[in-house]
């Protein structure tokens, strides 16, 4: 249960549960959880300029297709990992959907890096097209509402998630350990969900610090925007200290229908009925722009959200959806299953994005914080871990940084240093399971971050541009040019491609199956998807 009287966790108590878990029948489990990545890369020309083409028809759909897809552009590409027990597995399985899209793109390039490049104007920039299906079309008018509400330009920053789960083996374990527990296995497993959910937002300010990597941007980007951003080049801005521009307020935070929305991660419960109130209350700012110009669809409805995905988090509970299922009527119904971090930036160092070692820091993080006890995150508490992450997105290398922790200032690398203190006996633990030290490395590899902010992410892309004389632009092309013609130097093995082919034009065959038996006018469609009644797939 959550310890609800006090924001400081008792000492020892998660080691005294890791300890537990470990060593009972059931050990084995804590290293059987699934892990799968999404990365998502803007499709550029060899000059860096936004890809005007339509998704390449050799990816397949990107309705159907379950490993290639796009977001919210028709040039912002989407790779899915499957789930895979080992980190190692899941990079692999990165690495190889790179490998294959590069041998379907022509001369273009996956932009590797998650602020845009210099982009054309709003109404220039292409819309994803997912075919004249009825959820096709809602999720094409979904995105329209998303340019409406947002701009264009926003909407092509692109990141990395991290989707994490343990072994259900581990849940029932550990509820085996609390004969006082009278909940049911499945709100037991939800119940722990949300308090790893809870430690992860007090404390995901050191993910920005460790690995952000966005300090700098196209100055394009926020044309028109009231900012404080300095100069770096003429073409360039950045802030001196920032670790990540692209999880500032520069973001979805900055609209004022979301700023006001504070879920609650007290329980699942809680959670949900904040986003279904947010998406069925109207907001007039979009209620003045309506759902229909000129007998065309420009957004799903005039609701804060349009659908609950629409609410941008750093972090969100998951569970897999049935046909035409919303996402919060799955959790509501089956609770949750897995957890979506969300605030990775891409990594342009590294060629899927994201290297092994910071996969491997996640397991560990991720683990520790749903082991850890978890005080409840009443209003007042929230607003400080925000706080504390904006802080950090913004100007983290800043020498002697403070953050807030219960209403007292702590330094942040004081702060981190206990951390990894902490995090440490959970990588040890997995080690030993494994037969190996690969966590504990990591650690080791990563700690020095903390008195050297000269080692993050974020200072080594500004000092690349400042060696090489590179603008934003320069910078994030060079890299990404370097990574493309490694992958197109490691074509995938003919079973690999002839594999990864069939399941495109599998994904095309299904795509048109879906339009030829729609048979509902699409009014009609809209409506019985604001009740979660279809039976189609859901945006």
């Amino acid at each position: 249960m959550a310890n609800q009287n006090s924001a400081h966790p008792k000492t020892g108590a998660f080691q005294r549960r890791l300890a537990a878990l470990a060593s009972g029948p059931h050990a084995d489990a804590l290293r059987q959880g699934l892990r799968g990545i999404e990365k998502e890369s803007l499709r550029v020309t060899p000059q860096g300029k936004l890809a005007m083409t339509p998704h390449p028809r050799a990816f397949g759909s990107a309705l159907t297709n379950p490993l290639i897809t796009t977001d919210y552009s028709e040039a912002l590409v989407e790779l899915i990992t499957p789930a895979e027990t080992d980190a190692a597995l899941t990079l692999d399985r990165l690495d190889a959907l790179h490998r294959f899209a590069y041998s379907h793109m022509g001369d273009e390039l996956l932009w590797n890096n998650s602020m845009p490049n210099s982009l054309p104007p709003e109404d220039e920039i292409p819309l994803g097209y997912y075919g004249t299906s009825n959820i096709g079309t809602l999720k094409h008018a979904y995105r329209r509402g998303l340019a409406l509400r947002y701009g264009r330009t926003m909407q092509c920053i692109a990141g990395i998630h991290y989707n994490y789960s343990l072994s259900e083996d581990v849940w029932r374990a550990w509820q085996a350990l609390d004969p006082t527990s009278t909940l049911t296995a499945r709100d037991f497993q939800s119940e722990r969900y949300f308090a790893l959910i809870r430690n992860f937002r007090r404390t995901n300010w050191l993910l920005m610090y460790l690995f952000g990597a966005s300090p700098a941007l196209n100055r394009r980007f926020v044309e028109g925007k009231a900012h404080r951003l300095e100069t770096f080049d003429a073409d360039s801005f950045y802030l001196p200290h920032a670790t990540s521009l692209r999880m500032s307020d520069l973001g979805y935070t900055n609209n004022p229908a979301q700023a006001d929305l504070l879920p609650s991660y007290d329980n699942l419960d809680a959670y949900l009925d904040v986003l279904a109130k947010a998406v069925s209350q109207p907001y007039a700012p979009y209620e003045a722009i309506g759902t229909q110009r000129d007998g065309e669809w420009v957004q799903i409805n005039t609701n804060v959200l349009q659908i609950e995905n629409e609410f941008y988090s750093t972090i969100r509970p998951k569970r897999v959806t049935q046909s035409g299922e919303r996402p919060l009527h799955a959790l509501s119904e089956r609770g949750v299953q897995y957890i979506e971090v969300r605030c990775l930036d891409i990594d342009p160092f590294e060629p899927c994005g994201i290297s092994l070692e910071t996969a491997r820091f996640l397991d560990a993080y991720l683990l520790y914080c749903a082991l850890e006890d978890s005080p409840l995150l009443p209003p007042h508490a929230s607003i400080e871990a925000n706080g504390n992450f904006s802080a950090v997105a913004k100007e983290g290398r800043k020498p002697g940084l403070t953050l807030q922790r219960d209403g007292k200032s702590v330094p942040m690398r004081e702060w981190a240093e206990a951390l990894f203190d902490a995090i440490l006996p959970v990588a040890k633990t997995l080690d030993a399971l494994n037969g190996n030290d690969d966590h504990a490395r990591t650690l080791a590899a990563l700690r020095p971050r903390i008195a050297d902010a000269s080692l993050t992410p974020s200072a080594r892309v500004l000092q690349t541009m400042r060696d090489r004389q590179q603008s934003f632009d320069e910078f994030a092309l060079d890299l990404s040019t370097r990574h493309a013609e490694s992958f197109r130097a490691r074509p995938l093995s003919a079973v690999e491609e002839r594999a990864m082919e069939a399941l495109a034009a599998k994904s095309l065959v299904e795509q048109t199956e879906i339009e030829r038996s729609d048979t509902e006018p699409f009014d009609a469609f809209v409506a019985a998807y604001q009740v979660y009644t279809l039976n189609r797939a859901s945006v």
